[in-house]
Order: structure tokens, then C-alpha cells, then sequence
């Protein structure tokens, strides 16, 4: 650790990794002393700076981490190691989208990947037009999301092409969506994320489904204050608080959070989650309910509106 940094070679800061790879610094410390990985080099001034090789590792294992394995059984690990790992772990997203399908969706992701931002949008744009919102959000969005996903842990693509993925795509559901007539018959729902969940994509993607269902919907967009989401709730005059979460927040904490709004909530505000954390399978919560797949809105809409034939709809 005390070697001096090549001057010809890029190095980050351990700020900059804990921006870059989502692990705390406080983590990378005590993975130095437990496992001797990460292996800093000192700058000119004696702090520490990682060469972009064990960047690119970290970034991996972050991956890894998120989908539930155990950083002492993959930091040892190579990164050709490690890469596989990620393929097989990601391998099951890519088994429920058919052969043919798959075909095309690869042919997007080329298109990002040869850096045509145009043609993709336009692509994209198209494909909303001709599918219908709801078939565009959950056949082309949702796969390509994990597609993208595993490129990225892969190494394929780089993060600044995972932006323009994103970027692109919000772009093209908030379009479809200002096409939508305005909604008076179905449940009032408030679409967030907790503090440092900062990714809005898949919030952008039921607020699509739910619009569709005839809710009306009232985003706040992400990392929005409990206290905050109880006054919003309390002055719009919310029937449904609908929280979003990504890998990112998979500790116990996303739990208490979760009751934390359910205690100030009032009774009659329900609280719906979805997303990938792990945290939110862990045990059946009466506080909430889980939505496992953006196909399960429907279904929970049909459910609410019978479970509250008299609450209709709010001038």
C-alpha cells in the first residue's frame, strides 16, 4: 500500500471511487485490511489512490455484491473470474425473453454501443408508437434493463453509455406519457424513492403502468424525505405512496424506512413497492404491499378498486 502512484497511469481518489463504484470508503478500508484488496497506492501528498484496474474489479464485485454474494467469497477472485460469475448470475434475466426478441434487443443495444444516440431514440420512439406503452415497458424496457445491467458488469459498456441508455429511455417514456389523456377514474398515486435511491428509472416505468391503469399520478421523482412524502401524500389527497427500489438499497434499513412511513402515514394511504432490492423479499410484510413484476399493477389496481368501491375519483 505505501507504493508510490505511476504518474503515467490514471489513479483515482477514494472519494472518486466511492462516487464510481457505490462503496462506501469506510468499506474499502476494511476490505484493504481484511482481504488485502483493494490495494491503494500513495500520491505525492500520502493519500491513497486506486489504479484503474482494481477500479474496473470493484465495480464488478459491487455488481456481484448487489446480487447477494458475499465479498469474502469473490474479492480473492480475478476479475476474468469475476466477469463470469456476473454472466452466470445475470443469465436467468436473459432466459425469459424469447430467442427472437432477444435478437432485436441486442440490435438496440449496438446502437448505443456504436454510440448512434439518435437512432436509438428514434428506435425507441418507434417501438413506443407501435407497441402501446405498456407492451414497450415491460418487452423492451424491462429486459433491456438488465441487458444493459450485464453489459456494464461485464465491461462492455462503459458507465457514460449506461447513462445515454437511461437518459434516452426517460426521455421516451416521459413523451409517450404527455400523450396520455389525463386520468379521473382510479386511485390517486404518489411515485418516489427513499433517501439514496437515486436511480428513477423503474419509478419513470410504473408511473407508464399505472397511468395506463387509469391512476392519476403524482411523481416526486427520487431520494424524497419521508417527512416530505407524508406531507405531499397528506395535500394530495393520496390514496397510494408507490416506492421504487434498485439493488442499491438492500440493508435491513430499507425496511425500517419503509415501517417508518407506514407509522406516519394515514391509515388509509396503502404503501406499494417494487423493484430489485433483496431487502423487500426477505419476510412478508403486512405494512406494504410487494409488487414483484411491473405486470402485477394491473392486478393490484383491479384489487384496490374492489376493496374501496366508494372511493372514487377527486376533482
Amino acid at each position: 500500500m505505501n507504493e508510490r502512484a505511476d504518474l503515467n497511469q490514471p489513479a483515482f481518489s477514494i472519494a472518486a471511487v466511492e462516487r464510481d463504484t457505490g462503496l462506501p470508503k469506510d468499506t474499502l478500508r476494511v476490505w484493504e485490511k481484511r482481504y488485502s484488496f483493494p490495494q491503494p497506492q500513495r500520491d505525492a501528498y500520502g493519500e491513497r489512490v486506486y489504479p484503474i484496474d482494481q477500479v474496473e474489479k470493484l465495480r464488478v464485485i459491487k455488481r456481484l455484491l448487489d446480487g447477494g454474494h458475499r465479498p469474502g467469497k469473490i474479492i480473492g477472485l480475478s476479475i476474468e473470474e469475476l466477469v463470469r460469475i456476473s454472466e452466470v448470475s445475470s443469465a436467468g434475466a436473459r432466459l425469459n425473453v424469447a430467442a427472437d426478441s432477444l435478437d432485436e434487443l441486442n440490435g438496440y443495444m449496438e446502437l448505443i454501443k456504436r454510440h448512434d444516440a439518435e437512432e436509438f431514440r428514434q428506435t425507441m420512439s418507434r417501438l413506443a408508437l407501435t407497441m402501446g406503452l405498456r407492451r414497450f415497458v415491460v418487452d423492451v424496457v424491462a429486459p433491456m434493463n438488465a441487458m444493459v445491467g450485464d453489459a456494464w458488469a461485464r465491461g462492455y459498456f462503459e458507465i457514460f453509455e449506461e447513462h445515454i441508455y437511461t437518459e434516452t429511455i426517460q426521455v421516451v417514456l416521459r413523451n409517450a406519457l404527455n400523450t396520455i389523456p389525463s386520468a379521473r377514474k382510479g386511485p390517486r398515486v404518489l411515485l418516489t424513492t427513499l433517501p439514496g435511491e437515486l436511480h428513477g428509472l423503474g419509478l419513470l416505468m410504473a408511473e407508464c403502468i399505472f397511468t395506463m391503469e387509469g391512476a392519476q399520478c403524482v411523481s416526486l421523482g427520487t431520494q424524497t424525505p419521508i417527512y416530505d412524502i407524508v406531507l405531499a401524500a397528506r395535500a394530495q389527497t393520496i390514496d397510494i405512496v408507490a416506492l421504487s427500489f434498485s439493488v442499491v438499497q438492500g440493508s435491513p434499513s430499507t425496511l425500517d424506512a419503509i415501517f417508518e412511513l407506514r407509522e406516519k402515514l394515514p391509515a388509509q394511504t396503502e404503501i406499494w413497492c417494487g423493484g430489485a432490492s433483496t431487502a423487500l423479499r426477505k419476510k412478508v410484510s403486512e405494512q406494504f404491499l410487494l409488487l414483484h413484476t411491473l405486470d402485477s399493477i394491473a392486478e393490484a389496481i383491479s384489487d384496490w378498486r374492489a376493496r374501496n368501491p366508494h372511493r372514487g375519483p377527486k376533482a
